[in-house]
């Protein structure tokens, strides 16, 4: 379970690449129990992750974006991101195996100070540490993890604990995990100092072989933090100081035998006590060429409502902020709070270059809009933005 809380300035979608992206390969928890591993292994990963905001010149008197507009439009760069992460995995003496991340990432460009308007620059550069050490069992695992990952605004610290047992039959795979956050927050521009969040993850799931070719996998996840959630270098943003989530996660890998192919399917729901519920439809197929050669094409679909304390853009006083609400306690004019849908393409390539060694490409494409939401109106006068990244690593075992 990892841990590390992602720089506060990086919106939601670059966190969420880093964490993907920059950690050791995730995969659906196979239902035979795990044994320690022969060989080593040592993998090393670079991610280029790079914004652009959808502007227009042609905007209304009162200067709101409408979608209707997109034909005079243009785009301003906004987060890059450049990240490297080494990791290695070794077995000690049949029964114990020790594994480590080191993640570094430069992080420059732009955010909006509220909605999606004035940008204003960032630069920072952090560093992740990422260990485990790992018991492995007759018929399961337990995982002691510990990470930290610091930068010049934000300190995070945790520590995990995972645990796995199968049935006797090594078709049913039951999972519960509990991590421990504690972060420091001390913006540059000294809104606050020295701001604490404290949070615990809690995690329960099942992994269940099917038949030969089906495996599925049932997760439940429970969050409760207390402590500084607002965002220092957003203007108007007071959040409660405490927020409770849960998700639900259901995946189904199906191999088709006749293609030499796997289809992987997910389904992920998301509340929250801020009032936001999200849903996220993840289908990817991955296709074997040979001995050699696997590629993977990839399509995600996500949908959220807004925080119930959202301050919605204020079209008549455009491009200025819009003031909250009178006496609101809690309010926030983040664009990630708001109601939204977003489309994820991507391509993955592997290539084995020898039994122990392979290579692989990653690229995806990222689009936002308030108009792509499932169900309901997104929240309208906010530039649509999009992103890309780029991954290409190396793995070796030995």
């Amino acid at each position: 379970m990892a841990a590390i809380k992602h720089n506060s300035k990086l919106p939601e979608l670059g966190a969420a690449l880093l964490g993907a992206a920059m950690s050791l390969p995730c995969i659906m928890l196979s239902a035979q129990a795990e044994t320690a591993p022969e060989k080593g292994t040592l993998s090393f990963k670079y991610l280029n992750y790079k914004e652009r905001q959808q502007v227009t010149s042609n905007a209304g008197s009162s200067g709101a974006w409408t979608d209707s507009q997109s034909s005079a439009s243009a785009y301003d760069d906004r987060v890059h991101v450049k990240a490297t992460a080494t990791s290695v995995l070794l077995p000690l003496n049949g029964k114990w195996s020790l594994s480590g991340t080191l993640v570094t990432d430069s992080i420059s460009g732009a955010s909006p100070a509220y909605h999606t308007q004035s940008l204003s620059k960032l630069q920072d550069f952090r560093r992740a540490v990422d260990t485990s050490l790992t018991r492995y069992l007759p018929n399961g695992k337990l995982a002691l993890g510990l990470s930290h990952s610091g930068e010049n605004d934000y300190i995070s610290r945790a520590v995990s604990l995972l645990a796995t047992q199968a049935s006797d039959d090594k078709n049913t795979t039951w999972t519960a995990g509990v991590a421990i956050q504690r972060d420091v927050i001390k913006p540059v521009n000294q809104i606050v100092a020295n701001e604490k969040k404290r949070g615990s993850d809690w995690l329960l799931g099942v992994t269940q072989v099917v038949s030969m070719n089906d495996i599925v996998q049932l997760n439940l996840g429970h969050y409760s933090g207390r402590g500084y959630f607002s965002d220092p270098y957003k203007i108007y943003d007071e959040r409660p100081t405490d927020r409770v989530h849960q998700t639900f996660q259901a995946r189904w890998n199906h191999h088709v035998a006749a293609l030499n192919g796997t289809s992987r399917l997910a389904y992920r729901f998301y509340t929250d006590t801020w009032g936001i519920r999200s849903h996220t439809i993840d289908a990817e197929w991955v296709q074997r060429l040979g001995s050699e050669w696997r590629v993977a094409p990839q399509l995600r679909l996500y949908s959220q409502n807004a925080a119930r304390f959202y301050v919605e853009v204020d079209p008549r006083i455009a491009p200025f902020p819009t003031s909250p609400p009178p006496n609101a306690l809690h309010f926030s004019e983040d664009q990630r709070l708001s109601a939204f849908g977003a489309v994820t393409m991507g391509l993955k390539v592997t290539r084995q270059l020898s039994v122990d060694t392979a290579v692989d490409f990653k690229v995806e494409q990222y689009g936002q809009k308030a108009a792509w939401k499932f169900t309901g109106l997104g929240s309208q006068g906010l530039a649509p933005f999009y992103a890309r990244s780029i991954q290409v690593g190396i793995t070796h075992s030995f």
